[in-house]
């Protein structure tokens, strides 16, 4: 008697492992290359150079106007 209570204690063990045994699937990782990231870096960069370059030209057609006003 007292193995098949104890057998019927291990399979009730088992049973109840096996219905918490749901593993959620772990989010999808989002891959950044280093191509991406740097393409992404240099393209910041290039517009802020860009900006900086427009404002020295603008600076310069402004005192070469004003040079010549004069």
């Amino acid at each position: 008697m007292k193995k098949v209570l104890f057998v019927m204690a291990m399979a009730g063990m088992m049973s109840f492992v096996a219905c918490n045994n749901n593993k959620t699937a772990e989010p999808a990782v989002e891959e950044n290359t280093v191509e991406t990231v740097a393409e992404e870096c240099c393209s910041q960069n290039a517009e802020t150079i860009e900006n900086a370059v427009e404002e020295v030209v603008d600076a310069a057609a402004d005192a070469v106007q004003e040079a010549i006003a004069e």
